[in-house]
């Protein structure tokens, strides 16, 4: 029996993902191991539908969102920026060695600073988008569960 185009490509696409995220499922009317591919692949094409989620996309999407972790240039650039302006109010005060080391230490800890809060935020960010990958992901499990049990399948 060969299956339609559409549901070959639901397994395809779902078996990178999915397959690690989907329910186990048990045959309880002695459905033969084609005859279970086939309602996989046509319960996949009708939960995609059902939800607007695609399994696929998912994992594609969470492989390529952006990591956390850009520019490091924050602590050192704080740290010029506070010493070139130690220097100035060191030359004026009569000792700009000082007022470079100063500056320095200052600008390291305000660049330090302002590198957590954008960590911070990018780290609240991705949390934010692992939830909602999560949540459309159980979405879409609910509905492969609902559709490979009226099949007569045992889903956990």
């Amino acid at each position: 029996m060969r299956m339609s185009t559409p549901i070959v490509a639901a397994l395809a696409m779902t078996s990178v993902f999915a397959s690690a995220q989907q329910p186990l499922i048990y045959p309880a009317k002695d459905q033969t191991a084609t005859q279970q591919n086939k309602d996989k692949g046509e319960c996949s094409v009708w939960a995609q539908q059902t939800t607007g989620v695609d399994p696929a996309q998912l994992a594609h999407y969470s492989a390529n969102a952006p990591k956390p972790g850009g520019p490091q240039g924050e602590v050192a650039g704080g740290a010029v920026g506070g010493a070139l302006l130690g220097t100035a109010v060191g030359a004026i005060a009569g000792d700009a060695g000082k007022g470079a080391a100063i500056g320095a230490i200052t600008g390291t800890v305000v660049g330090g600073s302002r590198q957590r809060r954008r960590m911070q935020a990018e780290d609240q960010q991705q949390q934010q988008i692992q939830q909602q990958v999560n949540a459309a992901l159980a979405q879409y499990n609910k509905a492969f569960a609902a559709c490979m049990e009226g099949r007569g399948y045992v889903v956990k």
